[in-house]
């Protein structure tokens, strides 16, 4: 975007901090996520945050309709009145942590395709909310902070392996699409970004008869992550019970490997 084009975004509206706004206006790297994305006329689409339009605008021109999700109601006029966006945008004013995908889903009689530039704030806690209804979803698209785009990745073995990862990989099959610079932004944030693509696997790598289980285990152990798994893990599993399971009752959380896990999982 132009110095010129940015001063246009600065004055049409001032950022909210408690909303964590961070608005991308980099037309470069707005193509580049309309690329990946690849909007098709009969997707169902679901914006989260789709701040003053900038892909909202774009990604509109390919499909028959879609649904925007926004918290801010200066922002959602703002939608409402873009004579870009026609009758063939729906807005949704709502947290979107108060939102029923399965009931978008069953509307739209097909699974989800779901996009956004997460607010900073409530990223991890939102990914965690959308794999309630993983089975709903196509896929998603998501920028997000650098750091959080590690977790998502990270393997057993290093700091930025934690419940995030496994919960993630477990779910989905994941890859970074685009680094973005602090400058595509206004306001400019502290830190680096990354888009991502989490696609749903059609059969989760390891079985489990319990997700609710796993998700429970994993936030025990990494609540005491420095703490080995006889102690993190003792209000489910006692030393003698870890071995017969095959897994070193003297190892921390972040060397426990997925699969390793879910053995746990289903052992509960």
């Amino acid at each position: 975007m132009t110095i010129n084009n940015l001063s246009v975004c600065q004055k049409r509206h001032i950022a909210r901090k408690r909303f964590g706004q961070h608005f991308l206006h980099d037309f470069f790297v707005i193509n580049n996520i309309i690329s990946a994305i690849n909007p098709q006329i009969n997707h169902a689409i679901v914006e989260i945050g789709p701040g003053l339009g900038s892909m909202t605008e774009k990604i509109i021109k390919y499909v028959n309709k879609m649904t925007v999700i926004e918290i801010d109601r200066d922002l959602c006029n703002r939608l409402i009145h873009n004579p870009c966006l026609s009758s063939k945008l729906r807005i949704i004013q709502k947290d979107v942590m108060k939102v029923c995908f399965s009931t978008l889903a069953s509307e739209e009689k097909k699974s989800l395709r779901i996009f956004g530039n997460l607010p900073y704030n409530i990223s991890t806690t939102l990914i965690f909310y959308l794999f309630n209804y993983i089975h709903i979803v196509q896929d998603m698209h998501f920028m997000l902070q650098k750091e959080v785009v590690k977790r998502l990745l990270a393997h057993p073995n290093s700091k930025s392996y934690g419940r995030l990862s496994i919960m993630a990989q477990y779910h989905a099959h994941i890859i970074q699409l685009i680094e973005v610079s602090p400058h595509s932004f206004y306001p400019k944030p502290k830190v680096d970004s990354a888009l991502i693509r989490l696609t749903p696997h059609t059969k989760p790598p390891f079985h489990v008869h319990n997700v609710e289980k796993l998700a429970i285990l994993t936030k025990a152990a990494f609540n005491k992550r420095r703490k080995t798994l006889r102690n993190s893990l003792n209000e489910f599993f006692n030393s003698r019970e870890l071995i017969h399971l095959g897994i070193d009752p003297t190892i921390r959380a972040e060397n426990v490997s997925i699969k390793d896990f879910c053995i746990l999982a289903n052992a509960l």
